[in-house]
């Protein structure tokens, strides 16, 4: 039974720390990725080890049900240390002035833009901000424009421009 418990623990630290090594890859930190890598690595061959030790069924659907359990755990972790930045699409219909100032009181480097939409013109805002603020600036947006249509995605590599002091909060 103990061998069993260790098994699905080792899973539960072995996918997070597998999930923070993809992140650290692909947000360009090799080094650090390097080093969950090894780590990920002596936890894989240390809990097969156990497992192909006493291969039972037991064994092996505990290892696999907390390999699902550590992705969940993994996804979690992810979430909350939200690593990196996102660069956010506000489209709004009226010019949003007022959500203009809001953003850049708060900190935010904004760029805004008029385009032509398919009912008309359509007004849209560019916003770097850490993954960290996702949800203030959300809760600014839902505030000043409830009916906003907003994308974001991660971008790949950013440089100069007032969006890099825009990341850093109000003194």
């Amino acid at each position: 039974m103990g061998q069993i418990l260790l098994i699905l623990l080792l899973q539960l630290i072995y996918v997070p720390v597998l999930t923070l090594r993809t992140i650290m890859l692909v947000k360009g930190k090799t080094v650090i990725a390097g080093l969950f890598g090894t780590l990920e690595t002596l936890i894989y061959i240390f809990a097969l080890g156990i497992v192909f030790q006493d291969l039972t069924t037991v064994g092996m659907i505990v290892y696999a049900v907390g390999f699902g359990l550590g992705i969940l755990l993994g996804g979690f972790v992810e979430r909350k240390l939200a690593i990196g930045y996102n660069m956010i699409q506000v489209h709004t219909k009226e010019y949003p002035a007022e959500l203009i100032q809001q953003m850049r009181d708060n900190g935010y480097g904004v760029t805004h833009y008029q385009g032509q939409g398919r009912d008309g013109v359509r007004y849209r805002l560019d916003v770097l901000a850490a993954r960290t603020r996702m949800k203030e600036l959300r809760e600014l947006v839902e505030k000043h424009e409830p009916k906003a249509f907003l994308v974001a995605f991660d971008p790949i590599d950013f440089k100069g421009g007032y969006m890099m002091k825009g990341l850093r909060r109000p003194k």
